[in-house]
């Protein structure tokens, strides 16, 4: 998508503050994709509640969260090409009466099946919002002050998801589960009315792309036998899943991506690639990506094992495991547009090498709890994680997307998104699995030891992320913007 102001993204006259429009179009994208964000994690406190209420088994019941990935991870592939083909205003329209059409239908479900449908439709509205608002900020924002924007964005991609068991938690406590849609459902409405009165971007360009119709077919199997599959090997480690070996979604998943980037590499040829893969000859953009796709699994890791931790090992509730990995992503929601102005003045490295080594820090740390640690020193280790993540996704993204041509913007944010999806996979994976393994209890139940081999596990990974760290550029934003053809 080319979308952009008439003043240009790379025009050095830009004006040092965007104008009053385009920071209400920033801030209604921002606050929309946080609330539809918010519900990839919504839903993992209430299964509990749901099994009783809709008399369905466990692993019936966790289709409501795995669904809802599982479109995210096929939808998203194709919104490059949604945001090049339909102006940005009714891709967002399209986004927000899709979540509100889901929202509502999950409130009103009388039985399993129909609230399965509504989360499918939910994450279909959910999976363009987030490259729709990166692509925005890159499209509207001056190059030098595109960090304090983005700073706003790491309020969704990674706090929403953190926060997202708290609020579960606090409404289950005192609310039924439908009370989780009904709450969400007017805030969705309000989005949708806004938009539709003040949401106009100027300048916005469109072009008929083609629709390959046998790339959506392989993205759609490739990403979800991918996230599928990975997400099954910890359950079926730990002796809890039934019905197809994970590795066969995972084969599946990677024949058909394989088939999919060779048809991609020769569709871009004539421009008409479902997905663009030429963000990947930017060096810049792809070591960005490999570090964001390395810091997702630490993220993702972090939110599974800790819930084990604090209610296996020492008993606590799933209410006050939510309050104890509040704090952190507030922390993270708070340092996000800071970090983003020291990006603006700084650049990537210096805060992303730093960054790092907390990063591998606060895992080592974790590494170290035991069966009697206090909920504050879990809480203090939880918090200095989330910001070490803050100092490096900011600049990461921004410097990453920041990089790409503005006719590769749209790609660039949907592989992100999408990298983001099976990273998050690939970590849950593997983190439980080895604690199953490495679990003192023959039956491979959750202990301590398990957990501390997870978490060391995430450490070591970690000291892969500081060493990578080191080849982020040296140079500070405005200098690297104003040569996008870096190669490498």
């Amino acid at each position: 998508m080319t979308t952009g102001p008439s003043t240009g993204t790379h025009d050095p006259a830009a004006p040092a503050r965007p104008n009053a429009s385009d920071s209400l179009v920033i801030w209604l994208l921002v606050g929309s994709a946080f609330v539809m964000i918010l519900n990839e994690t919504i839903m993992s406190v209430a299964l509990p509640a749901l099994i009783v209420d809709l008399q369905v088994s466990p692993s019936t019941a966790q289709w409501l969260t795995s669904g809802f990935l599982l479109t995210m991870a096929v939808v998203i592939p194709i919104s490059g090409y949604l945001l090049q083909r339909f102006p940005a205003r009714s891709v967002y329209l399209a986004s927000m009466t899709l979540f509100s059409l889901g929202t509502l239908l999950a409130a009103l479900a009388p039985g399993f099946a129909v609230l399965l449908v509504a989360r499918v439709v939910q994450a279909t509205g959910t999976a363009v919002m987030v490259p729709l608002l990166m692509t925005t900020v890159l499209t509207l924002i001056p190059a030098e002050r595109r960090g304090q924007t983005m700073g706003t964005i790491s309020i969704v991609i990674a706090v929403a998801p953190a926060i997202g068991p708290t609020i579960s938690g606090v409404i289950l406590s005192s609310l039924g589960w439908r009370w989780m849609f009904w709450i969400v459902l007017p805030i969705a409405l309000i989005a949708l009315a806004c938009g539709a009165r003040w949401l106009r971007m100027a300048a916005t360009h469109t072009r008929r792309v083609p629709l390959d119709v046998a790339s959506v077919f392989l993205s759609g199997i490739g990403f979800a036998g991918l996230v599928y599959g990975l997400s099954g090997i910890g359950e079926a480690v730990r002796g809890s899943s039934g019905g197809v070996p994970p590795w066969v979604p995972v084969v599946i998943g990677v024949i058909s991506l394989t088939v999919f980037v060779l048809r991609q590499l020769r569709l871009q040829r004539r421009d008409a690639a479902l997905l663009d893969l030429r963000p990947f000859t930017h060096r810049r953009y792809t070591l960005a990506l490999v570090l964001v796709a390395l810091g997702f699994m630490a993220l993702f890791g972090a939110l599974i094992l800790l819930p084990l931790y604090l209610q296996d090992v020492l008993g606590r509730s799933a209410f006050v495991t939510g309050l104890v990995v509040l704090p952190g992503g507030l922390a993270m929601g708070l340092l996000g547009p800071i970090v983003g102005r020291l990006y603006d003045r700084l650049g990537a490295r210096p805060l992303v090498v730093p960054g790092s080594i907390v990063l591998s820090a606060a895992l080592w740390m974790f590494a170290t709890l035991g069966e009697t640690s206090p909920l504050w020193e879990i809480v203090a280790i939880h918090v200095v994680l989330m910001a070490s993540l803050a100092l490096m996704f900011t600049p990461l993204m921004t410097d990453g997307l920041g990089a790409l041509p503005a006719d590769l913007y749209s790609h660039g944010s949907a592989i992100l998104t999408t990298l983001q999806q099976v990273a998050g996979a690939a970590g849950t994976a593997l983190f439980i699995t080895v604690m199953t393994l490495a679990s003192a209890e023959p039956s491979g139940a959750i202990d301590i030891t398990g957990l501390r081999a997870a978490f060391t596990s995430a450490a070591v990974i970690s000291v892969a992320v500081v060493l990578v760290a080191f080849f982020t550029g040296r140079s500070k934003p405005a200098a690297a913007v104003a040569e996008p053809a870096e190669r490498g």
